[in-house]
C-alpha cells in the first residue's frame, strides 16, 4: 500500500501527511482552505480538488477533521469520499469523535461497501513529524492488517482494540487525562507562586517522585514561563470535553469532575485564550485569581 489520502491539514494532518511523504508513500491530500495546502505540494503532496478526488487517487483515505459533522461532510455530501470509491479503497477515521458517532459513520460507509477504521492518536504534531504517535485502532481486523505497514510509520505503538468505536472510547478517556493534568499543574503552580514559592522547585520535586507525567517535564516549564508552543488548541480540547460528556450521558453515567472542567475550559475560551495551546489553562486560572 503506497497511495496514501489524507483530508484535512490542520496542525496534526499536515505533520502526518509531511511525515508520509518523507517516509516515501505517495499523498495525495485535501484541505478545505487552500492556504495550508502550499508547504506540502511544495514537498510533493499531490493536492486534490475534493475528498472525492483524494479517494479515487488512494489505497488507504485519512480523514483528520474537527468533529463528527466534518467527517460526514467529507464522506458523504457533494464530492465525497464514498463517490471516489473504488476495490481497494480502506477509509481510516484519525478524528476525535463519540464512538456512538464513529460506528453510525462505519455503517453508512458499508451501504458504499467501503471499510471504515478508527484509528484515533495520541501526541501532537511535533511527534507526528517523525512517526512516534501513539496508535489506537478498531473497526474490521482483515483491513486494519492491510494498513499495518503505514499505521506503523504513522505511530511506534499501534493498538488493535477490537470492534468499531472502542478506539476513540479510549481516546476520549485519554484526553480526560489530559484535561485534568493541565488543569493541575495549572493550580499546583499558581498556589506556590502566590506562597512566594518558585514553581520551578515544585516542579523539581513533583517530577522526582511517580506522580510525575510527561507533561510536568514537558510542557510544565513552558506553562510557568508563559510559553505556548501550539500543539492542540484549547478551543479543541474544550470541543473533545463536551464529546467526552456527551459519551458519558449516552453510557448513563456521571463524571462530575469532566463536567466542571468544562466549564471552566468554556470560560477560558470566552475569555480569549482559544487559539492558544491548551496549556494555556493557565493563564484564566492566573485572570481568575489576578496573579501574574
Amino acid at each position: 500500500m503506497k497511495k496514501i489520502g489524507i483530508i484535512g491539514l490542520g496542525i496534526l494532518g499536515s505533520a502526518v501527511a509531511s511525515h508520509l511523504v518523507d517516509s516515501g508513500f505517495n499523498v495525495t491530500a485535501y484541505n478545505r482552505t487552500k492556504e495550508k495546502t502550499l508547504q506540502l505540494k511544495e514537498k510533493g503532496v499531490k493536492i486534490a480538488s475534493s475528498p472525492k478526488e483524494v479517494a479515487e487517487d488512494s489505497e488507504l483515505v485519512i480523514i483528520i477533521v474537527r468533529d463528527a459533522d466534518a467527517v460526514k461532510k467529507v464522506s458523504f455530501e457533494s464530492n465525497g469520499i464514498v463517490y471516489g470509491n473504488h476495490d481497494k479503497l480502506i477509509v481510516a477515521d484519525m478524528s476525535t469523535i463519540d464512538p456512538s458517532e464513529s460506528k453510525n459513520i462505519s455503517k453508512k460507509f458499508q451501504e458504499y461497501n467501503i471499510n471504515k477504521l478508527d484509528i484515533p492518536v495520541m501526541g501532537g504534531p511535533n511527534v507526528a513529524i517523525t512517526g512516534n504517535l501513539v496508535m489506537m485502532a478498531s473497526g474490521n481486523k482483515e483491513n486494519f492488517d492491510k494498513c499495518r505497514k503505514v499505521f506503523e510509520k504513522i505511530a511506534n505503538k499501534v493498538f488493535f482494540l477490537g470492534d468499531s468505536g472502542v478506539a476513540h472510547t479510549i481516546k476520549l478517556a485519554m484526553n480526560l487525562q489530559i484535561t485534568m493534568l493541565a488543569l493541575a499543574l495549572s493550580e499546583g503552580i499558581t498556589l506556590v507562586k502566590k506562597a512566594n514559592v518558585d514553581p520551578k522547585i515544585f516542579l523539581e520535586i513533583l517530577n522526582s517522585t511517580y506522580f510525575k507525567t510527561g507533561m510536568s517535564e514537558n510542557k510544565a516549564p513552558k506553562m510557568i514561563d508563559g510559553k505556548y508552543d501550539v500543539t492542540f488548541t484549547l478551543a479543541n480540547l474544550k470541543k473533545d470535553i463536551n464529546t467526552m460528556t456527551g459519551a458519558a450521558k449516552s453510557l448513563g453515567i456521571e463524571l462530575p469532575m469532566i463536567k466542571k472542567a468544562g466549564e471552566i475550559y468554556e470560560d477560558a475560551v470566552r475569555a480569549g485564550f482559544g487559539d492558544m495551546d491548551y496549556t494555556s489553562i493557565i493563564e484564566h486560572i492566573k485572570k481568575i485569581n489576578k496573579t501574574k
